[in-house]
């Protein structure tokens, strides 16, 4: 009987696909609220690219946002339809013009923050429309959002983050480990013929298409799909 496939051990949730959520420093979202807050600390969070800062409120709450470029501690911030286009504050993407780089976004209004999130990442809107804001993301996609939805002005920090080479594979370990995803992985057809389906040859043996009603053992390769490889020219 062959060893448990990778996507088998990962599904189980044993303690070596787990993220250390005890080493992170709680949610990080934006406040559902009109109000202003002072950057009181910042703090490296290992389950993050990026840096976080934590804002103390005027209600004497405290809650962590990612950390903008730029930001420093004693910094004011706000947030709100009022708020100035300024590095740190948020406001509905209905008030922020064209052009002016944006993160941290909402998909639906009030959710905290979904959209452009990574180290060194921004958006900008490009348009306003009737129906909505049009934006461009990281990936160059364009995405129409509800113009209540808020956002975060500026540049999320540590853009410079990938510059820096790991050197050695031991710290690529220990950095992808943190956040649950071991390191290094190996090819299906590299691995011996009792690791994987696909084992023991340079090639895989078999159809890599499978059912989706296929056994956990055996579900590898294009799982369910309804067709495979080059289209031909008609």
């Amino acid at each position: 009987m062959g060893s448990p496939l990778r996507q088998q051990r990962r599904g189980k949730g044993s303690p070596n696909y787990r993220a250390n959520s005890h080493h992170g420093s709680g949610d990080v979202e934006n406040k559902n609220a009109e109000t202003t807050g002072t950057v009181v600390d910042l703090q490296h969070n290992s389950l993050r690219t990026a840096p976080v800062a934590v804002i103390e409120f005027e209600d004497g709450e405290k809650r962590n946002i990612l950390a903008p470029e730029n930001i420093e501690v004693g910094q004011e911030i706000e947030i709100g339809v009022s708020a100035e286009i300024k590095e740190g504050n948020t406001m509905p993407l209905g008030e922020i013009p064209e052009g002016v780089p944006i993160y941290n976004i909402e998909l639906q209004p009030n959710d905290g923050g979904k959209l452009v999130r990574s180290s060194g990442t921004y958006a900008f809107v490009v348009t306003h429309e009737q129906d909505g804001v049009r934006i461009r993301l990281p990936s160059k996609d364009f995405k129409k959002l509800s113009t209540k939805c808020r956002a975060t002005i500026g540049k999320v920090a540590a853009g410079g983050r990938k510059e820096k080479p790991f050197v050695k594979a031991g710290n690529k370990h220990h950095a992808m480990k943190a956040k649950g995803k071991p390191y290094p992985t190996v090819s299906a057809v590299s691995m011996n013929a009792v690791d994987h389906p696909f084992g023991g040859s340079a090639k895989p043996g078999q159809p890599k298409t499978v059912s989706e009603h296929a056994s956990p053992g055996s579900k590898v390769g294009n799982i369910g799909a309804k067709r495979s490889g080059k289209k031909k020219n008609d």
